[in-house]
């Protein structure tokens, strides 16, 4: 079986970097695959970066990664105020994010969003993302959403009933902003998990899907 993470060398800890677009965008997209990360690599370092995040939306996506990243061995949760929607006609100020952020971290793994997600938001954000880290493990997250852009992933994290349980109700806790939403409840999050599940044949039923445009061995 070839590891999702390679051997690491002796004394050195595991690195990730997260991207989210909005305040809850990572936590749904990879959220359980993060914490599967965390309880298998205890001593993981976690960059976890989220774009817009103003006033309430703010201070539950703080409260949010704090929660899920309460294992890491070493966090740095942060929080911008880049103006929601607007993503494309600021391009330039987040592209300067990009470039100073890459002097900061250079991680095994990034997360960031899939680059045919029909939010303008995301898709810079995934754009930037391979435009920044040339030489890195980099998987794209789904976020299910109105528009039907769910595509055909075909890299899969398969999860525990735990972790997805854990998963959701952080999501359902943390973030009330969201609650009056149509898509944010319990039953769309458990069916983006079980229908991944299904598709990879996952022993215990669940899975978070991502898409990998290059995988190096």
């Amino acid at each position: 079986m070839i590891r999702l993470i390679p051997q690491l060398p002796a004394g050195r800890s595991l690195s990730i970097l997260c991207l989210g677009a909005h305040s809850d965008d990572i936590e749904i997209g990879c959220g359980g695959t993060v914490l599967r990360l965390l309880a298998e690599y205890p001593d993981t370092q976690v960059h976890w970066v989220v774009f817009a995040g103003a006033g309430p939306r703010a201070e539950e996506a703080a409260k949010s990664a704090n929660q899920f990243l309460a294992e890491a061995g070493r966090r740095e949760i942060s929080i911008n105020q880049f103006e929601d929607g607007f993503f494309p006609y600021v391009g330039a100020d987040i592209k300067r994010f990009f470039e100073a952020l890459k002097k900061k971290v250079s991680p095994d793994l990034i997360f960031t969003h899939y680059r045919h997600d029909l939010h303008q938001d995301h898709r810079l954000i995934s754009e930037l993302t391979w435009n920044t880290f040339r030489n890195h493990f980099i998987l794209e997250y789904e976020i299910a959403k109105y528009d039907g852009d769910l595509g055909t992933p075909g890299f899969f994290v398969h999860l525990g009933e735990a972790i997805c349980r854990r998963k959701v109700d952080c999501i359902l806790r943390c973030f009330d902003s969201q609650a009056s939403k149509a898509w944010f409840s319990a039953d769309t999050f458990y069916a983006m998990l079980r229908l991944r599940g299904m598709e990879s044949n996952a022993p215990e039923k669940y899975a978070e899907a991502f898409y990998c445009r290059k995988l190096i061995y």
